[in-house]
């Protein structure tokens, strides 16, 4: 039976989240669709959600997937929810999937289309109400879905841990000669401030004492070469605050086959332009990382990592997501609000890393506060000096990560609420989620 063509909008913010769930899903329900002559009108959009800490270049990156019919940037999100008909004729049937940013957002684009609503929820599910279909990241979200919606939800795990299915890289693979560090400073801009000249200074510290180091920095799709000399060079006053000197970006040359910034003592940082670059982190001694996203693909890959967030520049606070990076947003509140969300942090037994939030305990090693890259140069050449903890550090990360399949899962669950709505009159309740037995 073929069903009517129908809509599935898949509803996302950042970077981080279009890398890290919305690419993989995309993806899959391509395929799943295609291989199901049921579905062969269904049509695949995108819509990105207003976001404080949204680079611009989110649509751009999208589009480069190839996966969708079309796709709406967020500055068009209000002028979509008020008159949807100036974009296209929407299918009277479809569904909204909440990939990341605020679930208020898919909740209310789902009741302005009429469409069925499926929310992946990471931590928690703040609208059960509205959703037809919760689907948990892992028990704590699932318990947090009170009883009366609990028959929509369903644990389909961490859409992470299909990044790497493999059973992990060996210790002999882990650290070839030389010894790779991955420095990831972020993707916002606000992070790309501090982070970019800090890791620049972090990685010629940590050159003086081990010259056999190398260094790669994996680029975020929204994020240019020029981008990072702009964030690491003289331009930005913070690089003569952390010590970085002339900062250079070459071009990929026969000698060196990709971008490179290069410090003004010899340090050469490989810039790794394709997407996604697991095959290079997986093959890291370590990564120096800000908090984000990012420490979750770290650990879906199993790279140790020693997370960073110096808090004396109150730019850094602008980045967190929620009510503290709205506030940090503003002037004149900037300060005070870093001084009061500090304790704040500084409280938190879990940590800010998405490993450490997941486990409910410290897997991976968090520097808040003042820090400097001294500091930090001195920590990670102790690591790299005891492969032992490294390689321990990434066994827990992948006992952590799961047993993988939830992009499946995922894929699997949109198109069965695709299938029952036809089946089910718009505004009634959909039946309740199968149970494993």
């Amino acid at each position: 039976m073929a069903f009517p063509q129908s809509d599935i909008i898949l509803v996302s913010n950042g970077p981080g989240e279009l890398l890290t769930w919305v690419r993989p899903l995309a993806r899959r329900l391509q395929r799943d669709l295609a291989a199901d002559p049921a579905f062969a009108a269904a049509r695949l959009h995108l819509v990105l959600t207003p976001c404080p800490h949204a680079h611009g270049q989110e649509a751009r990156s999208a589009a480069a997937l190839g996966v969708f019919d079309q796709i709406v940037p967020a500055r068009f999100f209000w002028r979509l929810l008020l008159q949807p008909g100036r974009y296209r004729r929407w299918q009277p049937h479809g569904v909204v999937v909440f990939l990341g940013g605020d679930q208020l957002w898919a909740v209310l684009l789902a009741a302005r289309l009429g469409y069925r609503h499926v929310c992946y929820a990471e931590w928690v599910a703040r609208w059960p109400r509205w959703c037809d279909r919760i689907a948990a990241m892992g028990p704590r979200a699932y318990g947090r879905v009170p009883r009366r919606w609990r028959h929509r939800a369903q644990i389909i795990g961490d859409l992470m841990a299909d990044l790497s299915r493999d059973p992990g890289v060996s210790p002999a693979a882990r650290f070839p000669a030389p010894v790779t560090v991955a420095l990831l400073p972020g993707s916002k801009p606000a992070k790309l401030w501090v982070g970019m000249p800090f890791m620049a200074a972090t990685a010629e510290q940590l050159h003086q004492h081990y010259p056999d180091c190398r260094f790669l920095l994996p680029l975020a799709p929204t994020v240019s070469p020029q981008d990072l000399l702009r964030f690491a060079g003289p331009q930005n006053p913070l690089a003569a605050t952390f010590g970085v000197g002339a900062v250079r970006l070459e071009a990929p040359s026969p000698a060196h086959g990709h971008w490179s910034l290069c410090t003004a003592t010899g340090v050469r940082i490989a810039v790794v332009d394709h997407h996604p670059a697991h095959g290079e982190l997986r093959r890291c001694a370590m990564a120096l990382t800000t908090v984000g996203a990012n420490t979750a693909e770290l650990g879906a890959l199993a790279v140790p990592m020693l997370v960073l967030l110096p808090t004396q520049y109150s730019h850094v606070i602008r980045a967190w997501d929620g009510p503290w990076g709205l506030l940090g947003g503003v002037p004149l509140l900037r300060r005070v609000i870093t001084m009061a969300a500090l304790p704040v942090v500084a409280r938190r037994g879990a940590g800010l890393a998405w490993p450490n939030l997941q486990a409910g305990r410290m897997v991976v090693p968090e520097r808040i506060g003042a820090i400097t890259p001294t500091q930090i140069a001195q920590e990670a050449l102790a690591l790299l000096r005891q492969p032992a903890r490294l390689e321990a550090m990434a066994m827990a990360l992948r006992q952590l990560r799961g047993p993988g399949g939830a992009v499946a899962a995922l894929s699997a669950m949109v198109t069965e609420v695709l299938r029952l709505q036809f089946h089910h009159r718009r505004g009634r309740p959909l039946p309740p989620v199968a149970k494993e037995s």
